[in-house]
């Protein structure tokens, strides 16, 4: 009885170590896919999701300071042109949609 117990202990830990050997060729082989996919798409010109991002908030700094510039503007003429009220205010370009 204490050989089937060996024989069944032996089993187990040979079906334990095969299955954690087949996981690290999996992360194995994944690591290798992303770093092939990393290196096909930084070929293609692409940008990061930071630099995105990045560039994102540049142009909204930008444009809220032309927005202030534009207020000023229209701040200053409105001071130094009599009637400058009844001139129809200068529209923004719509934004387009992502």
């Amino acid at each position: 009885m204490q050989s089937e117990n060996r024989i069944f202990d032996d089993f187990v830990k040979f079906i334990n170590g095969a299955a954690g050997t087949l996981a690290g060729v999996g992360r194995e082989a994944e690591a290798s896919a992303r770093e092939r996919a990393k290196e096909w798409i930084g070929g293609l010109d692409f940008v990061s999701r930071d630099e995105f991002e990045a560039v994102k908030a540049m142009a909204a700094a930008a444009r809220d300071e032309a927005d202030a510039l534009r207020a000023r503007l229209d701040r200053l003429e409105g001071k130094t042109t009599p009637g400058a009220a009844a001139k129809p205010a200068v529209k923004k370009a719509a934004k387009p949609k992502a």
